[in-house]
């Protein structure tokens, strides 16, 4: 998918009575959302903003380690949920398509390859223009919005969608620590490697030490220890709104989740079919619960929901268990308090387990920080999402988790009205919908939001 060069000129050359989509950010959420509304009945243009990134691949999709496979099957990647088949029949028409079936777990960069071209046939047309550059401002001004890119130019849009995806934290300030998403040389072969949390990004840094032919230790650390589950096949249970208890107390919740792991069990299944079965439910019931209730969700039981919830493929759960069974990989309860400069020159983790009070000291040939997507969007803000909240724009929800948004995705500003013409989708917009990280449920917002545009648009005349 090409972008246009950065010299070209604006406005650019429009059709008569074509009107502008300004997509920020090219990643995952970008792309599903141009492709959802390009295919809108509108005379709508889309124009996408990316950066950083190859267009569709964005921090997830970007990785070229073969080993980093998805964690969901084929059938459930498709860009658009009304058309299952989407993304098998893309795969299948590659030279080696005859290996895939709808319950296959691909790498992630085939999937990136694949956002790719979803939005190819369109540059033709005339309705997408894709611009290699960062947009680092963004208004409501005069019935439309106004974005102002990092090389000085000015776009001009209807309507602007931020598509920013994950916040990203901060560079550690003792310069000791690595990114998950860091490109870096590997350590030492045989140097001890500390992982700080034991989610996703862990197991794909894992299976990148391996690959590399890593020898030395692996610690990986996290509060309560916990890996993530691995698939396995099954049967989402049927479940509908009305049963839902919407509205109850966190420990109601978690009592209603164990009677439908119960009743999957009973029915030859297993907890995995419950929580499929609610899987299309979960913005419902986070929308059901008052800030008291989110926030006791998320002290006592988002983590232990994650690690069922966000599963790994078998294969990548083998091979995980092997580096364990061998005595490679370890995995500690503990918190990470620092990192430090040993005498030598080396780097030192300072960490303390659990239930002990005194800091160990290791020494580490590289730490690496994977501890997960929920990181403060004001503290981390670039410079866009900064400006917003400075002129008040937009706000963060009281928890802290993402930028405060309409069930449309339409965001509220610091005096808590919607705005007309700016939208957030994906991550950026968990604080509404909570489980907004993975593309089935990120492909379905971007629908509903392109139809609702697109039904503005052709309501306004």
């Amino acid at each position: 998918m090409s972008f246009e060069p950065a010299d070209r000129s604006l406005p650019f050359p429009r059709q008569e009575g074509w009107r502008d989509v300004l997509v920020i950010g090219g990643g995952a959420s970008g792309v599903l959302f141009a492709a959802n509304l390009l295919r809108q009945d509108t005379d709508l243009r889309v124009t996408v903003v990316e950066g950083r990134h190859l267009l569709g691949c964005g921090i997830a999709y970007s990785t070229t380690d073969p080993d980093h496979l998805l964690n969901t099957r084929v059938h459930n990647m498709s860009a658009f949920p009304e058309d299952e088949g989407h993304f098998l029949r893309w795969l299948q028409d590659l030279p080696n398509g005859a290996d895939y079936d709808r319950g296959s777990f691909v790498g992630r960069a085939t999937y990136g390859s694949y956002l790719s071209c979803l939005l190819s046939p369109w540059q033709a047309s005339g309705r997408l223009l894709c611009l290699k550059a960062d947009c680092v401002e963004i208004h409501e001004r005069d019935g439309g919005v106004k974005a102002r890119l990092d090389d000085g130019r000015v776009l001009k849009g209807a309507y602007a969608v931020l598509a920013t995806g994950h916040v990203v934290p901060k560079a550690d300030p003792s310069g000791l620590v690595s990114g998950a998403w860091d490109t870096a040389a590997p350590p030492a072969p045989g140097a001890p490697v500390l992982i700080i949390g034991t989610g996703l990004s862990m197991v794909d840094q894992v299976l990148s030490l391996e690959r590399s032919g890593h020898s030395g230790p692996i610690l990986a650390i996290s509060r309560r220890g916990l890996l993530p589950r691995t698939h396995a096949a099954g049967t989402p249970l049927k479940v509908t709104r009305e049963d839902l208890p919407l509205g109850a107390p966190v420990s109601r919740l978690l009592h209603w989740l164990r009677a439908l792991a119960r009743q999957a069990e009973g029915a030859g299944g297993t907890w995995r079919d419950a929580l499929d079965g609610i899987r299309p439910w979960v913005s419902t019931l986070w929308q059901g619960m008052d800030t008291d209730q989110r926030s006791r969700f998320l002290r006592h039981a988002a983590t232990w929901w994650e690690v069922h919830r966000h599963r790994i493929p078998p294969a990548s759960a083998a091979r995980l268990e092997a580096a364990m069974a061998a005595g490679q990989l370890l995995i500690l309860k503990a918190a990470f308090r620092r990192a430090e400069r040993a005498a030598d020159g080396g780097t030192l983790a300072v960490i303390t387990p659990r239930g002990q009070r005194a800091e160990d000291r290791l020494p580490v040939g590289r730490i690496i920080d994977c501890r997960g997507i929920r990181n403060d969007p004001e503290k981390n803000a670039q410079p866009l999402i900064a400006g917003l909240l400075a002129e008040g724009a937009a706000r963060v929800d009281p928890l802290r988790i993402g930028l405060d948004v309409t069930g449309e995705g339409r965001l509220i500003g610091r005096d808590g009205r919607a705005s007309g013409r700016l939208f957030a989708l994906g991550p950026v917009s968990r604080a509404t919908f909570w489980e907004i990280t993975a593309i089935p449920d990120i492909r379905v917002q971007a629908g509903q939001m392109a139809a609702h545009i697109a039904e503005i648009e052709t309501a306004a005349g």
